[in-house]
């Protein structure tokens, strides 16, 4: 059948040209805003050989086709339905309004976080390639890299420099993209990070060691702490919502040939001061009990934690939530110089993949899906796990299950053999580079458990009375 008439049933399936409000798409998905989406045929719509999955989330209707592919069925597709286009972010303001206090807070970290990802992953990867460098034992015996070929030293110096700088100039990023989404000036979004990070002021790691050394500003009989916010994620987001804040009421109130000049310096001084003042010792505080609360508990009993931590992975993935860890795992990185989260919870990334691999041999007769799972299982190893998690493990059940019971035998391992990396890394089957070296050999015994475990229990959930079996499958 041809991509045009593929579309066309598409099209049919969720309750015809009418219900569609507004269109976009992503590197794999249709993302739509329906008038009502009791009209869609879901079942149905997943007899289409272009459509691998489909799901509904924060008021967007999203039919999972393929990279390369679903580029060629949204023109055709807006074509036919004649569907206002949109961008993503302009869809994501549409449905901003849409969803409870909690998932909307999701989504504004999700669009702080998202758009510095690159940066941080890189980051990760160099540290992880200067480790490698670094440390003794990995390619020679209790020698390094750098032992035995000393001219790499020069390499791996500038490698940790560039490495480093994410996280140097952490809350730079963040002011930035924060700026962004709060609909400010990005640029005055990097000068509040800056300020946040000036050398002038004593850094947030010598504050934690030696508090009695600090400094203060006095500014008409109020004492201010001249502390710096390296490595801090909460403060610089509320900072940041304060410049905007401020931004927009200043062009409210000053005259359009004024503005240059009073709206950027005015907003800066005010945020500046209600920060170092008041609103970033208080996250800073915040922020510090998150990171050791989450400690604590990693110490009280490490393989129960990352145990639960790795259980709930999956589902926080579908809701949205794991953007929140993505907070803790960036303020962990910048404050301690490692994280413990991101590793224990890249087990479900290979679970997602282990469970639509073991579907691949399961479904036997059914072409159509045997070739969902299998695509889905090399997108889910290379890091992208929303083909295997809609198309294949949460469209029946007992998948889905056995990579969060999986998830969480692994995660108590890594957990209780004390897993971490040098930062929040690249997904999939390249993550282990961003682990210190000297913790290999646990993360894939860790990683191997996982694999083992969601593939057995996969088969076994399968033939369950309480399950769909593979033969029930393939007669549907």
């Amino acid at each position: 059948m041809a991509i045009k008439d593929q579309v066309s049933n598409i099209i049919k399936n969720i309750g015809g040209s009418k219900n569609v409000t507004n269109a976009t798409h992503c590197v794999t998905r249709l993302r739509l805003v329906l008038e009502d989406e009791s009209q869609v045929n879901k079942e149905a719509l997943e007899e289409n050989e272009l459509v691998k999955g489909t799901f509904s989330v924060n008021g967007q209707f999203q039919i999972i086709i393929g990279p390369g592919l679903v580029e060629k069925v949204y023109n055709e597709f807006v074509n036919q339905t004649g569907a206002v286009e949109v961008s993503k972010d302009e869809m994501k303001q549409i449905t901003a309004e849409k969803g409870n206090i909690i998932q909307r807070v999701v989504r504004v970290l999700a669009d702080i976080f998202i758009p510095i990802l690159p940066a941080i992953v890189a980051a990760g990867l160099l540290l992880g390639l200067n480790n490698m460098l670094a440390n003794p034992g990995i390619f020679y015996d209790q020698k390094s890299v750098l032992d035995v070929h000393a001219g790499w030293t020069g390499f791996a110096e500038f490698i940790n420099v560039i490495a480093n700088t994410a996280f140097t100039f952490l809350p730079v990023l963040i002011a930035w993209s924060a700026a962004r989404k709060f609909g400010g000036s990005p640029l005055l979004g990097i000068v509040l990070g800056l300020l946040l990070v000036h050398p002038s002021l004593m850094s947030a790691y010598a504050y934690a060691e030696n508090p009695s050394e600090v400094e203060y500003w006095n500014l008409f009989g109020w004492d201010i702490a001249k502390i710096g916010y390296q490595g801090q994620v909460l403060p610089v987001i509320f900072a940041t919502w304060i410049l905007v804040w401020f931004e927009k009421r200043l062009k409210r109130l000053i005259p359009d040939n004024l503005q240059m000049i009073f709206v950027a310096p005015l907003a800066l001084v005010i945020a500046g001061l209600l920060t170092f003042g008041v609103i970033g010792p208080i996250t800073m505080t915040g922020s510090n009990w998150i990171t050791n609360g989450i400690l604590y508990l990693f110490e009280l009993s490490p393989a129960f934690a990352g145990g639960v931590y790795g259980f709930i992975s999956g589902p926080l993935v579908i809701t949205g939530m794991h953007h929140i860890f993505l907070g803790v795992n960036l303020q962990m990185a910048g404050t301690l110089g490692y994280v413990t989260l991101w590793p224990i919870g890249e087990t479900v990334t290979l679970a997602q993949g282990a469970a639509a691999l073991t579907m691949f041999f399961i479904l036997k007769q059914n072409q159509k899906l045997k070739s969902v799972s299998l695509t889905a299982t090399l997108s889910a190893w290379l890091g992208v796990t929303e083909p295997a998690i809609y198309g294949i493990n949460l469209r029946f059940r007992y998948p889905f299950i056995a990579v969060m019971v999986g998830s969480a035998i692994g995660s108590a391992y890594l957990a209780a053999q004390g897993v971490k990396a040098t930062s929040v890394g690249v997904g999939g089957v390249l993550s282990f580079l961003s682990v210190y070296p000297e913790h290999w050999g646990f993360y894939f015994t860790g990683m191997a458990i996982t694999f083992i475990f969601t593939v057995g229990l996969t088969f076994g959930l399968g033939k369950s009375k309480f399950f769909k079996s593979g033969k029930d499958v393939v007669k549907k």
